[in-house]
């Protein structure tokens, strides 16, 4: 019996401290790119930080849609898999859509460079919760239908996006 159809969101934050390939060149091109569309909020070069960019000029906040555009063919390469979380069995979930997120950055200090991308699931069929675990199913055959399932836990940075309670079918019987 299902108990509700939920989505999950989950943000990966990518910095300096970042490891694999894929964050790295995230990193990469989405610096570059900040340091370039950047400097038509700040013409004289005087503002350092994302942060003041926007208290500065509100239309500043563009640029976590601007700097997207240097990194699609990054997360496009990842064929629709979240790199960095799998059920239990070492698959990993599939997403519907990714979105940027520029956090902070500095003109001057890579170092402080920080985005993330948040990667939303498609709607999963919740059977139920154990401890820190969902029990999903990606398929909706109904209440007396096989599906497959599997099993993911709930760890920091993972969220569910939207849930909808099902209502319970009622049985009726032939007297």
């Amino acid at each position: 019996m299902y108990k509700a159809k939920i989505k999950l969101v989950y943000r990966q934050v990518i910095d300096e401290s970042s490891e694999s390939a894929f964050e790295k060149a995230i990193f990469k091109a989405s610096y570059q790119e900040f340091l370039l569309k950047s400097q038509a909020y700040n013409m004289d070069g005087r503002i350092k930080t994302f942060s003041k960019l926007k208290e500065n000029d509100g239309r500043a906040n563009s640029l976590h849609y601007k700097l997207s555009f240097s990194v699609l063919h990054f997360i496009a390469q990842l064929n629709n898999k979240i790199p960095v979380i799998k059920d239990n069995l070492g698959n990993k979930l599939t997403f519907e859509t990714a979105r940027f997120e520029l956090i902070e950055s500095h003109t001057e200090d890579i170092s402080l460079h920080k985005v993330a991308i948040h990667y939303e699931t498609p709607h999963f069929m919740l059977i139920d919760f154990m401890g820190e675990y969902l029990l999903l199913t990606a398929d909706d055959h109904g209440e007396n239908k096989a599906a497959d399932t599997f099993v993911v836990r709930m760890q920091p940075d993972l969220s569910i996006l939207s849930y909808q309670e099902v209502p319970h079918q009622q049985l009726v019987l032939a007297s």
